[in-house]
């Protein structure tokens, strides 16, 4: 193998620019020719490809977002794009290809690598939902952009003795609300994998009140539903004072903190040696901090589940 590519897809994370630098700097140390694909798939469809050297990716690794920018492509769903996309493979004559991103993106390396490319997965998403690493790239910079912002919030909270209901990230996976909710002592959390009672949240928050708590915090992930619903509806039930804050896109920026950066270095040059030992479908994780190599259909296969002894120990320890 002579020449690689690298490309990243669907939702940014901070950190991925530290990936795209260890892929390129990694390939480059093995004498290999490194192409960026910008734009992810749609720009592999388009034939949006450069070659990148040592220094294309200076000065890149304590920046979020990603220098390759980044797009989600219904077309490659297509037979007919993902003939397109291998039809520039083969143009500019990449022979391995390194894809970092999410469970969509992944998908789209699996159907690549069906057609017979090479092809490895580095997982980068703010929401932790891969299965076979413990963590995903962007996941601990969001969760601290996370905490900042309810510490804020708690200030205003104490002083205007109110209910928050603060709404973040996690479509189907719980691990930003749960983990943030623990960080900061919410008094609820609630998240896509455990079905909330309404009238046990309720019961929570008199229970508080009537020993002389003047304020709570309840994280809601957005795979549960509306903020401003539920918020609406505590209010409604409890006569408490309640606003709600939803923190949306913020969580996907911002410079990436030292874990993500050392995590995002190692999982980018590993997928590399990955490819330059000859595997393919493969995607590169870390568990108990050994970096680890999966099937990436195996991984696929799986669903994320939410660390239950966790959850329950936000419930104990929130009474």
């Amino acid at each position: 193998m002579k020449r690689i590519g690298v490309l990243t897809s669907g939702g940014d994370s901070p950190g991925m620019n530290a990936a795209i630098r260890a892929v390129v700097r990694k390939a480059i140390f093995h004498d290999l020719e490194v192409y960026g694909i910008y734009s992810g798939f749609a720009g592999l469809i388009n034939g949006d490809i450069e070659k990148l050297d040592i220094g294309s990716v200076g000065d890149i690794i304590q920046r979020g977002g990603t220098k390759l920018y980044t797009a989600r492509c219904e077309e490659f769903k297509t037979l007919e794009g993902q003939e397109k996309g291998i039809e520039q493979l083969k143009k500019f004559g990449i022979e391995g290809l390194v894809v970092i991103g999410g469970d969509g993106s992944f998908r789209g390396a699996q159907k690549l690598v069906e057609h017979g490319y090479p092809t490895i997965g580095v997982p980068g998403t703010i929401d932790n939902d891969i299965p076979g690493t413990d963590f995903t790239i962007g996941f601990d910079t969001a969760l601290n952009t996370i905490i900042d912002a309810i510490d804020k919030i708690r200030d205003t909270a104490t002083s205007h003795e109110r209910t928050y209901v603060i709404e973040v990230m996690g479509r189907n996976a719980g691990d930003l609300a749960l983990w943030s909710g623990l960080a900061n002592g919410a008094e609820t959390i609630m998240v896509p994998e455990v079905k909330d009672d309404m009238k046990d949240i309720v019961s929570r928050l008199k229970r508080g009140t009537d020993r002389g708590k003047k304020h709570s915090i309840i994280i809601v992930a957005e795979g549960v539903g509306s903020g401003v619903e539920i918020g609406k509806e505590i209010q409604d039930k409890t006569d408490l004072e309640t606003r709600v804050t939803i923190l949306g896109h913020i969580q996907r920026g911002g410079s990436p903190t030292a874990q993500d950066r050392v995590l995002a270095s190692r999982l980018g040059a590993k997928a590399v040696e990955v490819l330059l030992a000859g595997d393919a479908g493969k995607m590169v994780g870390i568990e108990n901090n050994q970096l680890v190599v999966h099937d990436i259909d195996d991984a696929l296969s799986r669903k994320h589940s939410l660390d239950e002894k966790m959850y329950n120990l936000s419930k104990e320890l929130s009474i």
